[in-house]
């Protein structure tokens, strides 16, 4: 498993509340939230290395994908 980084992020109260309310309702916690949306727009814009699978510490696939 490849080492994970952390990394300070700031954010206005509204954002952090409203994803804390979406990680809820998808059963996720909000740093995996926070990782499925990047992940998912990284994916979208072509900007993920080839053969990355998107998928976190357990090795199963973020809900929804």
């Amino acid at each position: 498993m490849a080492r994970r980084k952390s990394f300070l992020l700031r954010t206005d109260p509204e954002v952090l509340e409203a994803l804390r309310k979406w990680a809820s309702d998808e059963l996720r916690s909000l740093n995996g939230q926070i990782e499925y949306l990047l992940r998912r727009s990284l994916r979208d814009a072509g900007r993920l290395k080839p053969g990355t699978t998107g998928r976190g510490r357990s090795g199963q696939r973020p809900k929804g994908a």
